[in-house]
């Protein structure tokens, strides 16, 4: 009976070592927008979301610097990151 609801494995695809730093670098950017936009809405905060806005700002700094760790480790620098965004934005407008 245990078997009946057994499901197949799915196969892991594993990513190349191009696309796994794409990833990072897209997340690198995100990051930073995110940050950038909780840095703004900080500004105009009021009350409760004063607190809401100073953790979501401490997450995104943990993040990034966990992100740039990562980065590093890699050898990709910050130069290499907006170059790799301004080539990943001409690349969608392409599609």
């Amino acid at each position: 009976m245990q078997n009946e609801y057994y499901e197949k494995e799915k196969k892991i695809i594993e990513k190349t070592e191009i696309e796994t730093e794409i990833e990072l670098i897209k997340a690198i950017i995100k990051t930073r927008e995110d940050l950038k936009i909780a840095n703004s809405n900080f500004e105009y905060a009021k009350g409760d979301l004063v607190d809401y806005f100073t953790y979501e700002i401490k997450a995104n700094h943990a993040k990034l610097d966990y992100l740039i760790k990562l980065a590093k480790a890699k050898g990709i620098e910050v130069d290499m990151i907006n170059e790799k965004k301004f080539s990943l934005i001409d690349e969608e407008e392409a599609v």
